[in-house]
């Protein structure tokens, strides 16, 4: 594999992959199935329909209220006296109060919209991960599989060689011995691939009953592609930019300004406008034998209704919304000095990866096969013990294991370094160290 490839930032690996019933499907794919069909990220969307609600309940005004009284002396000896009262108060909200409501739900839905955008951000660089996991643990099970395999064709070797009093049993013992401990590692190494695809097939909400098959490797899919270079500095400005955990940071820091804008306007007094319409008939007991003269009348009656805001002038409330301005700057400022390292964290990784890459390409991998080579042609002619035989193949096993590793490392830093710019695997150019 070529060491150039790890020069890309945005995707090391493309790898195609197969779905139950679905064909050949690139790594995009899983992402894409993942930020449809994974459920915490669907109940996370939930929130926005209810920050919608609010913003729509936010704007509505106060409704009127309609007062109804009726007085009667019928249960106090004076039937002819009653009474009929009908009215309608209209609560007025001042100093801007609904306008202000509106600013902070507005407020709390971008901040929503943007919590959304990072969990889909996160759920991104979980899905490639698990992909990372799959891909190292298939490489790992098909070279133990290789290795297992050449050591079959060794045993028969080695078996005629012991027939013909050409090696001794004790040989024979000790390579049946490394067989046996190359199958059982064999056996691990599947039942790593066997979890790491379930982890894979969580991740991405599919169903059990739909199991994902990843059949690319580590190095299938390492391409370099054209794209313009730039530099760390402009990778942490662009994340500066387009983090949404950092823009969900500076929303809530509105927010709590809005709050406070809010809370200013409610600690104004409250107005109701009131009208009444009321009419009464009263009865005049006169001498008799003159009857009772009843006497209508009817009036209308306005009024305005305001508080004192001697006692609660919303206070509390004020100072609250001040301290939540204090406590979402300082998150602010933590959340920006938290991207930039995460952007320089994943700079650092990705080139100790590729430079423990280039080690392997240039001076141990290729090596190590060679050793094996001809220590193997060797030891056929008799010029090497079976030990030596077993000790350079578990040196060329260690050494695939460190330079799986190291592959693993790369491609995770630059799934980390994805994440940390916020850049949608192939939607963006890609940067260079």
């Amino acid at each position: 594999m070529p060491f150039r490839v790890f020069i890309a930032l945005v995707t090391i690996l493309s790898p195609m992959s197969t779905a139950h019933g679905q064909g050949v499907a690139p790594t995009n794919d899983f992402v894409t199935r993942a930020l449809q069909a994974n459920r915490e990220l669907s109940a996370a969307r939930l929130d926005l329909e209810r920050g919608r609600a609010r913003l729509r309940q936010s704007g509505l005004r106060p409704n009127p209220t309609v007062d109804l009284e009726h007085t009667t002396g019928r249960l106090t000896g004076s039937p002819e006296e009653r009474d009929l009262s009908v009215g309608v108060a209209l609560p007025l909200e001042l100093g801007g109060t609904r306008r202000r409501r509106i600013d902070l739900a507005e407020a709390e839905l971008a901040a929503i919209e943007a919590d959304v955008a990072d969990r889909e951000r996160r759920l991104r660089a979980d899905v490639l991960t698990a992909y990372a996991a799959v891909l190292a643990a298939q490489r790992e099970l098909q070279i133990t599989a290789d290795v297992e395999g050449l050591d079959s064709q060794t045993l028969r070797v080695v078996q005629i060689r012991v027939e013909q009093h050409d090696a001794a049993p004790l040989e024979l013992s000790l390579l049946r011995t490394e067989a046996e401990r190359l199958r059982a590692r064999r056996v691990l190494a599947e039942g790593r691939v066997s979890a790491a695809l379930i982890a894979l097939n969580n991740v991405i909400g599919a169903s059990p009953e739909q199991p994902v098959t990843v059949v690319e490797t580590l190095t299938a899919r390492l391409v370099e592609m054209q794209q313009r270079v730039t530099t760390r500095d402009v990778a942490i400005a662009t994340a500066l930019r387009r983090r949404p955990d950092l823009q969900m940071a500076r929303l809530n820091e509105l927010t709590a300004e809005a709050g406070l804008r809010l809370a200013r306007a409610q600690a104004f007094p409250d107005m109701t406008i009131s009208a009444r319409f009321i009419t009464s008939r009263t009865a005049n007991d006169l001498p008799m034998p003159l009857v009772p003269v009843v006497q209508r009348d009817r009036a209308l009656a306005v009024g305005v209704s305001i508080g004192l805001p001697f006692l609660n002038a919303n206070q509390g409330a004020r100072a609250e919304a001040a301290v939540a301005i204090r406590q979402a700057r300082l998150r602010r400022e933590f959340s920006e000095q938290r991207v930039r390292a995460d952007v320089t964290s994943a700079f650092r990784r990705l080139e100790a990866a590729r430079a423990a890459i280039a080690i392997f390409e240039q001076g141990v991998i290729d090596r190590s096969t060679d050793n094996i080579r001809v220590v193997r042609a060797a030891y056929e002619l008799g010029e090497f013990r079976v030990t030596d035989l077993i000790n350079e193949q578990r040196r060329l096993l260690d050494s695939q294991r460190e330079y799986t590793d190291a592959l693993v490392e790369g491609y995770l830093a630059v799934v980390d370094l994805n994440a940390a710019v916020a850049i949608a695997p192939g939607s963006e150019p890609r940067l260079t160290k």
